[in-house]
């Protein structure tokens, strides 16, 4: 959650740019890294209706080279949309890339001799663990954070708040736009292939407009356009989608028991959110970091 919200934040909080198809880049992340891990036995025994095509069929690569490969194939695909992409801008850039996240989710369950349809893949190494996350998250933050303080992030800042004038003074916004938008694609398939050998089972339904706007949530509630608050906000959704889990058990009050109720932690969870964009409009953190500096003057007073 922290990579892809880091990642995701770098489009839509410091390039100013409303983009709803991450789902897209993770789903063809996850298949990448899930077809070339997978032994050609596991994967004979996934494709029952229709053979994997050749020559998936036959290759198997360690983990880390599925996962940089995941990543460049995101990439690729990122930079082939990109044309139409930033062709619009404002809200018919959002519904171009809304469109493409759909296409891909149905592509992978037209394409049975690629992703197995809606069958999906099942029965993945488990590789992803502590290490694999948090390593990925921390190269990721540096990174993204490196290139926000660099010349190309002022510059996505500057387009953000007016790209008339930044193109004014030089700046083209599509070289800066395709930047951005290639490295959260990027990092966003590297995500997918944590997920697929974390979750061990991926199929299309996993990757619908449901996972873009959780993304969303946690961007928006951390506040667009700092870094610091996508990890916050991604840190809060994880943690707190599993520790409202008990507000679905039953319980019991002495005089009277509320049952169990499915589905309520969902509903305290988006109450939450609610308040927290009500009295905090632009997010915790807003375009604020949290730095050593900040820290340092905070303990001194």
């Amino acid at each position: 959650f922290i990579t892809l919200a880091v990642s995701y934040n770098l489009v839509n909080g410091f390039c100013g740019v409303l983009h709803l198809g991450p789902n897209a880049f993770i789903a063809i992340g996850a298949y990448t890294s899930a077809l070339l891990t997978m032994t050609p036995a596991e994967k004979q025994l996934n494709f029952i209706i229709e053979p994997l095509i050749w020559p998936l069929s036959v290759i198997q690569v360690p983990f880390l080279v599925s996962l940089l490969a995941a990543g460049i194939f995101a990439t690729v695909f990122a930079y082939l949309i990109s044309f139409p992409v930033f062709r619009v801008r404002g809200d018919y850039l959002a519904i171009v890339t809304l469109g493409f996240g759909e296409v891909v989710r149905v592509l992978c369950n037209a394409f049975q001799g690629v992703t197995n349809g809606p069958l999906g893949l099942k029965g993945l190494a488990p590789h992803t663990n502590i290490w694999w996350t948090w390593g990925v998250a921390v190269i990721t933050v540096l990174l993204i954070a490196r290139l926000i303080n660099s010349s190309w992030g002022r510059a996505m800042k500057a387009i953000r708040e007016d790209e008339t004038a930044a193109r004014a003074m030089g700046v083209d916004p599509y070289r800066h736009f395709l930047l951005g938008f290639l490295i959260s694609a990027f990092f966003s398939g590297v995500a997918g292939g944590l997920l697929a050998h974390l979750i061990t089972t991926i199929s299309p339904t996993l990757f619908t407009f449901f996972l873009t706007f959780n993304l969303l949530i946690m961007i928006v509630v951390g506040g667009l356009g700092s870094t610091t608050g996508a990890v916050i906000g991604a840190a809060l959704f994880a943690w707190g989608g599993e520790a409202l889990r008990i507000v679905e058990r039953p319980m019991d009050f002495g005089a009277f028991t509320i049952p169990g109720i499915p589905g309520m932690r969902m509903v305290v969870f988006s109450l939450i959110l609610m308040v927290v964009i009500i009295f905090a409009r632009r997010g915790i953190m807003g375009r604020n970091e949290l730095n050593w500096d900040r820290l340092l003057r905070a303990g001194r007073q």
